[in-house]
């Protein structure tokens, strides 16, 4: 699995004045995407699971004990517009200029577009 967390950090560094996201979005997200995971997976060892880093929410999947990233969202101060970097095994990075990939079209600012776009680039 590539060094997601050593991005993270080199990020945050050149990011420190940017704001971390309110607890209360943080709640309403894993909601979501727990919602998200009980409807798309029922009875299934796959799932999305929510990492929190500064202004980031990034969502990784569990499919049969493996956790994989699958997509990067930025919050924008709303629930409805999150900006989305899939991340791209190519070259081990979350990449927010690539639109080009199965699914995108259901990249919509959403956490759940973001979670259904992340379903067609990479398959549970």
């Amino acid at each position: 699995m590539p060094d997601v967390m050593l991005e993270d950090r080199i990020e945050e560094r050149g990011n420190m004045k940017a704001k971390g996201i309110p607890d209360d979005i943080k709640q309403k997200a894993e909601e979501m995407i727990e919602e998200f995971n009980r409807k798309t997976f029922p009875e299934s060892d796959c799932f999305y699971q929510a990492r929190f880093r500064g202004k980031h929410l990034y969502l990784d999947r569990s499919d049969y004990g493996n956790l994989s990233p699958i997509c990067r969202l930025t919050y924008t101060g709303s629930m409805n517009r999150w900006e989305c970097a899939i991340f791209k095994w190519s070259s081990e990075k979350y990449d927010p200029e690539e639109w080009f990939f199965p699914g995108s079209e259901h990249v919509n600012g959403s956490i759940e577009g973001a979670m259904k776009a992340g379903l067609e680039a990479y398959p549970a």
